[in-house]
């Protein structure tokens, strides 16, 4: 069973200056547990056989118009109705008149209500983006993240390989360190990862035979990044005698990481290669792979033709 996260939501209020209109005695001990959200048009309207009161709800320009229009009798039920579902948080949209009435039945069931001057449709993209990188599975991988000509480049192998070692190289020519030895990564979407440092040992690099170095004191602050996208997983191993690898770069290969492929290659380490200049270019391969022009691809289209040709 994977493990549920959590935020709570007057850190959430904090984060989007939310204006706080009705506030339980229990608020800073309420937690948002989805990343979904909800307009409640419906359970205003007085359904609620699929109600869930786990989502934060937005009401926005036209669930207020809808009860504007009601009687004051009307008007007083349905708003009953929805507050007494007790959702974990109701949020008012557009800057919108809150209704005497819900404060009211708000502030007797305990239900914080909550208002923003934004418009609806973005606010509620933001506010989903926000709940997806808070809540969404993680995991914590051994490994190094760089990013290179805005490629995040995800490190693995053993100890010992040169993983760090490379990075600082990275870094000296003008790249930028994420995270050394552990990388916390988080599912944010459907199609991103984010990868970021653990807090204690955030912006530090080990390096054996000089120990641990402070690589935003060393090198500034442009050296390192709080957060990066996962572009491209590079597993780095000790060259083996023999073993044919990839040489055209016509295979495709991917690393799963929570239920993710993302682009990977294998680099071989051996004395004499500059690692640091091969990541550059395979950052900016994967880039280039991504604006739709396969290198290997049209290599080994003009190799057919030539075959093609001579026979």
């Amino acid at each position: 069973m994977s493990e549920k996260y959590s935020i709570p939501l007057k850190k959430l209020a904090e984060e989007f200056s939310l204006e706080e209109i009705s506030i339980p005695g229990n608020y800073e001990n309420i937690l948002i547990t989805t990343p979904e959200v909800s307009r409640p048009g419906l359970a205003v309207a007085g359904f609620f056989e699929v109600f869930d009161k786990a989502r934060l709800q937005l009401v926005g320009y036209a669930e207020h118009c809808y009860l504007t229009g009601l009687s004051e009798e009307e008007r007083t039920k349905r708003i009953t109705d929805f507050v007494k579902a007790k959702p974990v948080g109701i949020i008012f949209t557009t800057g919108q008149t809150v209704f005497e009435e819900l404060i009211q039945v708000a502030e007797a069931e305990g239900v914080p209500v909550l208002r923003t001057s934004e418009h609806t449709s973005p606010f509620m993209a933001a506010l989903i983006a926000s709940l997806n990188t808070h809540l969404g599975p993680r995991i914590t991988r051994h490994g190094v993240l760089v990013e290179v000509y805005g490629e995040g480049l995800l490190l693995l192998g053993d100890s010992g390989v040169g993983k760090s070692e490379t990075a600082i190289e990275l870094v000296k020519r003008g790249h930028r360190l994420i995270a050394d030895d552990a990388v916390d990564i988080k599912r944010v979407s459907a199609k991103t990862l984010v990868g970021s440092a653990p807090e204690i040992i955030r912006h530090y690099v080990e390096l054996r035979g000089i120990g641990i170095v402070d690589v935003r004191r060393l090198f500034g602050m442009g050296a390192v990044k709080m957060t990066e996208k996962i572009d491209l997983v590079i597993h780095m191993e000790n060259w083996v005698q023999g073993k044919m690898y990839d040489r055209l770069g016509l295979d495709e290969e991917t690393t799963e990481i929570l239920g993710l492929k993302i682009p990977s290659i294998t680099i071989p380490v051996k004395p004499g290669r500059n690692l640091a200049i091969i990541l550059e270019i395979a950052a900016m391969n994967n880039r280039q792979k991504k604006m739709g022009y396969n290198t290997a691809e049209e290599f080994n289209k003009k190799l057919m033709s030539q075959i093609g040709a001579e026979f």
